[in-house]
């Protein structure tokens, strides 16, 4: 396969990833969700359209970055990568189709070492993969203290 069809590949992927997350939000965005109390350093919604469209092509970069090296050294960030991916998705179908914050925050405890361990195979192929990902680590890591506050404040 060509380095273009991988780069495009890797940029469908993550931006399915956030499609699929969008499709477990949409049930309840408009109903459940706005019924829940949440904290004042909650950032307004449309923020979260943005934050995140960004982090899925900075995602996308990423996995492009390692796919298009030898196979034979990138099988096993490859697999970290689509585990994380996974539970990205799930995290949206825990907390908003489930409407779980407390399923929500347990995967989300779960993602973000997935996360960390996903940067640090990336970093032994390419330090530019690992580093695209660290604004992806810090949003999550903001994303357990608002789940944690919504648990707590619910």
């Amino acid at each position: 396969m060509n380095k273009t069809l991988k780069l495009i590949l890797s940029l469908v992927i993550c931006q399915l990833a956030g499609l699929i997350g969008a499709l477990f939000n949409s049930a309840s965005i408009n109903t459940w969700y706005l019924t829940i109390n949440k904290p004042g350093f909650m950032p307004p919604g449309w923020a979260f359209a943005v934050v995140w469209s960004v982090l899925f092509v900075l995602m996308g970069v990423s996995l492009y970055l390692i796919w298009k090296e030898d196979i034979k050294k990138t099988k096993q960030a490859l697999t970290v990568f689509g585990i994380q991916l996974l539970l990205n998705i799930l995290w949206s179908f825990f907390f908003f189709t489930l409407r779980s914050p407390l399923l929500g925050l347990i995967e989300i405890i779960v993602l973000w070492p997935a996360i960390l361990l996903t940067i640090i195979k990336f970093y032994k192929i390419s330090k530019t993969a690992a580093y695209l990902l660290i604004p992806y680590l810090l949003w999550v890591s903001f994303a357990i203290a608002l789940n944690l506050s919504i648990l707590i404040l619910n």
